[in-house]
């Protein structure tokens, strides 16, 4: 068997690394470093929960919901497919998806950045309907991934897209990184940390070609 190529769908997590307005900026602080009487180099992290490619656990959008380390792994892990929405979009309405999303699709990622924005933050980034979210939890879809930092617009104060997956039991994975990766079939691995009573938890996201037939 030919070896699998392997994408890498996960933000660089670094000094600078832009965040949702007003939350918590990354910082990384040497406490101790290899020199005499030290034989390690140890650090100390400020981050927020949201900090780069992350999975949104229910509470962080449900005062009942249940925390990150409470997620099912099983949604991380597993088939997915990739489609390619049109850059610029406000919102991924259900028309954007009509016809391209086979049921029984159990994770789907949306690329629909025409280049992640690595170096600023951008607030104009497409969000999802709810309507959309009602559509593929229809459809047997599980998980949504998206390149965007949310599922909903930055000014949203009523996260209508959130509450619908909230509703049907869904699973999101946001702000992947899924420039040059293209359309099409991949087995997905995108464990968060468990981090027991967080509203969220970073990943470490890759994309692996499928094994070949035959």
């Amino acid at each position: 068997m030919g070896k699998r190529r392997i994408w890498d769908i996960s933000q660089p997590v670094r000094t600078g690394i832009p965040v949702w307005p007003g939350d918590t900026a990354y910082a990384e602080e040497r406490t101790w470093s290899i020199g005499p009487g030290c034989p390690v180099t140890v650090s100390r992290l400020t981050l927020s929960s949201h900090t780069g490619t992350h999975a949104d656990a229910p509470l962080h959008y449900a005062a009942d919901g249940e925390p990150a380390g409470a997620l099912d792994l099983t949604r991380y892990l597993g088939p997915a497919l990739l489609l390619h929405v049109r850059p610029g979009l406000p919102r991924v309405e259900p028309a954007h998806l009509d016809g391209r999303v086979p049921p029984g699709t159990r994770r789907l990622l949306l690329r629909t950045m025409g280049s992640f924005p690595h170096a600023a933050w951008d607030s104009r980034f497409t969000a999802l309907a709810a309507e959309t979210v009602d559509l593929l939890a229809g459809l047997g879809v599980r998980l949504i991934g998206v390149d965007s930092p949310s599922l909903d617009p930055e000014d949203s104060k009523t996260l209508d897209a959130h509450h619908a997956v909230h509703r049907h039991g869904l699973s999101i994975l946001e702000g992947l990184v899924l420039d040059g990766v293209p359309e099409g079939a991949y087995e997905l691995i995108a464990l968060p940390l468990k981090l027991a009573t967080a509203d969220a938890a970073p990943v470490r996201a890759i994309l692996r070609d499928l094994p070949r037939q035959g």
